[in-house]
């Protein structure tokens, strides 16, 4: 039998390690579905139940593999279905590669069913690279590129194979005109900046006596390179929320995660700093950066094209935050006094006590913050842990200790509700030896992560360690936009929109033959997460939660307290427990 294009495509897809595609089926890609039964499903076709967790399971798998993700879906609706997901990867500079069907060619043009316009539906998403096979001679080129873009830009790229293609006999380009052949091999390469730039950042740090550090996802691979820096410089460090992982969170001068959803010790290290250097990371919100003109300020950064934005930096320093890390060091002076230093270990001490009175508050019936507190000292040292958006992206800001061989990761930059579950199962095909935890709120779990604990139960025997444990806050609100309307816009929460159905989370999950436990009692919680980490498989731990526990920022605003106070006299149905429980955890700030 002759080798089909679609054929092809998965022996490309082998030739370039891909193990796994993350898909739906449907009749768009039906001849490459009839390919994956003729290579005895290699790649491993992953089924789940919508086209956007594929794309969501592609982005984890991507993120903490780092490794391309694969993801496919058929022809129009199929291919709508992945733009979420793969908007997460572009905002958030994860390589995916999304195999896209199309109708016959024959068809198109003719307005027939399910006809969609691929290009213009990509062109934003995978602006880097979209293209579509329309003859075999075409595909090796087309795939070759697809993948080496979204390795080299750190982005989504698209490839279109309309019906008929696929099932056309390959033939590789020949040796003539107008034919473009490829090659495989994909060798590493760092970038390194010049001589001239190192030595003007160090001039910079030099001279700085209160230095801060500002790590992002992009510092990842530097973490030795990021702690011997920071002593050198006697300076504290930040984190992004996707770089959460790059640094232990037990190293003393480590302030954790910086804005809204950050800590008092990282507000006032930007707040007091005279001297800022940003490694990896391009945080967006410059109002929690030092005050314009305060502090001089250098940035680190692989990408030319985000280097220089949300703060007037003196120096751009263009390269791959390890090299560039290493040749800067040897000309950093280490001679400097340990006042700040001893400042800010202090701001660090007095916050872990601050978080842990706030923690240990009452609530009605469980303290959403206890349940992060309380999962902390139980995570293995080799978990991975996914957070969804929402009030539970603040818990695990502020609660979780980074430590060990420790990974984490949510939507950073999309902030898009729903992914936590997807990219959890994701991080378990890229581990399979390790466990994976995912924090999600009712909202994103009733959007789409009941749906996906049915993929989680289908593919739990693929995983060498079974446990897969999704924390589940119940607390029958969608709590990050009802606190951001009492916030931000002084209305009272508006229950049409707000309240959420008591959802049986944990009964749902033990109808599909999964671990669940529903967790009442503030005394309960412990022994919940025990229940889940100790399952032998996925289990779901169900929290009923206080939803007027307010996730208060490091540093609210009069304004933001004024429009707090204005939305409580307008008639909010939480007024009274609202006032209670958030004078209580910020009065914890005061009395440590």
């Amino acid at each position: 039998m002759s080798e089909k294009v679609a054929d092809h495509v998965l022996e490309r897809l082998r030739q370039w390690d891909v193990e796994q595609v993350f898909g739906y089926p449907g009749d768009g890609i039906n001849g490459l579905l009839a390919a994956w039964g003729r290579a005895d499903d290699h790649p491993r076709f992953i089924q789940s139940r919508h086209e956007e967790m594929s794309a969501f399971q592609a982005v984890g798998y991507a993120k903490f593999s780092g490794r391309l993700g694969v993801c496919a879906a058929t022809s129009g609706p199929g291919a709508i279905h992945l733009l979420n997901g793969l908007y997460d990867a572009k905002l958030d500079h994860v390589p995916v590669l999304a195999i896209v069907g199309q109708t016959h060619r024959s068809a198109m043009g003719g307005s027939y069913q399910q006809e969609v316009d691929l290009h213009t539906l990509f062109k934003d998403v995978a602006s880097d690279f979209v293209e579509t096979v329309t003859v075999p001679e075409q595909l090796p080129n087309v795939l070759d590129r697809a993948i080496r873009t979204a390795y080299a830009r750190r982005a989504p790229t698209a490839v279109i194979i309309p019906g008929d293609v696929q099932e056309l006999d390959y033939s590789p380009p020949p040796h003539e005109f107008k034919m473009v052949p490829s090659s495989l091999d994909r060798s590493g390469w760092t970038s390194i900046p010049s001589q001239e730039a190192l030595e003007r950042a160090a001039e910079v740090l030099n001279a700085g006596d209160k230095v801060a550090i500002l790590a992002g996802q992009g510092a990842a691979g530097a973490r030795a390179e990021v702690e011997r820096i920071a002593e050198l410089l006697g300076a504290g460090v930040a984190k992004a929320l996707l770089g959460k992982d790059v640094l232990s969170d037990e190293l003393p001068y480590v302030t954790g995660a910086i804005g809204l959803l950050g800590t008092r010790p990282s507000y006032e290290l930007m707040r007091d700093c005279d001297t800022l250097l940003t490694i990896g990371s391009s945080f967006p919100y410059s109002q929690f950066l030092p005050e314009f003109g305060k502090a001089r300020a250098v940035q680190i950064d692989i990408d030319p094209h985000m280097v220089g934005m949300r703060y007037p930096y003196e120096v751009n320093v263009v390269g791959d935050a390890r090299a560039t890390l290493e040749r800067l060091i040897p000309l950093i002076d280490g001679d400097r006094g340990r006042e700040w230093y001893d400042t800010v270990c202090a701001n660090v001490a007095r916050w872990r006590e601050v978080m842990k009175g706030r923690a240990e508050l009452s609530a009605d019936p469980v303290n959403p913050e206890y349940v992060a507190h309380a999962l902390d000292p139980l995570l293995p040292d080799d978990a991975i842990i996914t957070s969804d958006s929402g009030s539970t992206a603040n818990w695990y800001a502020r609660h979780l200790t980074m430590r060990g061989r420790m990974r984490g990761s949510l939507s950073g930059t999309l902030a898009t509700m729903g992914c936590g579950v997807p990219y959890a199962i994701g991080a378990k095909f890229a581990h399979p030896d390790r466990p994976v935890i995912a924090l999600v709120g009712d909202g994103a779990m009733q959007m789409n992560g009941l749906a996906e604990l049915i993929t989680a139960a289908k593919y739990r025997d693929r995983w060498e360690d079974p446990r897969l444990v999704v924390g589940v806050w119940n607390n029958h609100d969608l709590n990050q936009v009802t606190w951001e309307l009492r916030a931000m816009g002084g209305a009272p929460s508006f229950l049409p929109s707000q309240q959420l159905p008591d959802v049986q989370y944990a009964a749902f999950a033990r109808s599909l033959g999964l671990t669940g436990v529903r967790v009442e009692k503030p005394e309960d919680v412990e022994s919940g997460w025990r229940a889940g980490l100790e399952a032998d498989g996925p289990a779901v731990i169900e929290f009923l939660t206080d939803p007027a526990v307010p996730p208060v920022p490091p540093h609210a605003t009069w304004e933001q307290m004024e429009s707090t106070a204005a939305s409580l006299l307008k008639g909010d149905s939480e007024r009274g427990a609202v006032v209670k429980r958030g004078l209580k955890a910020k009065v914890q700030e005061f009395l440590r």
